[in-house]
């Protein structure tokens, strides 16, 4: 599975880089902090609503969670399912 540091991912936040930003957390923790522009999409609900991510099958998909483990599971999923270039944030917002 690919990583990014959160450095790497603000810096190229920083430079306007349109980057896909996936949350599997839940809402209430989306809504206490997160990485604006991010998806919302909880790792259970991820099985049922991965058709709201087609658009992004072929690209890099960056994911994040509180400290890494959910969206590790959620890169796996999208793995599994076709999807090209899932991208777990090493550290999940812990980190950031």
């Amino acid at each position: 599975m690919r990583e990014i540091s959160p450095d790497t991912l603000k810096t190229r936040l920083g430079t306007g880089e349109d980057v896909v930003l996936l949350d599997v957390r839940q809402p209430e923790e989306h809504a206490e902090k997160n990485i604006p522009g991010s998806i919302l999409i909880p790792l259970g609900e991820l099985p049922d609503r991965i058709d709201e991510l087609e658009a992004y099958r072929d690209g890099e998909i960056i994911v994040y969670c509180r400290s890494g483990n959910r969206s590790g599971q959620a890169c796996m999923f999208l793995e599994l399912n076709g999807f090209t270039a899932p991208v777990n944030l090493k550290g999940g917002m812990l980190a950031w």
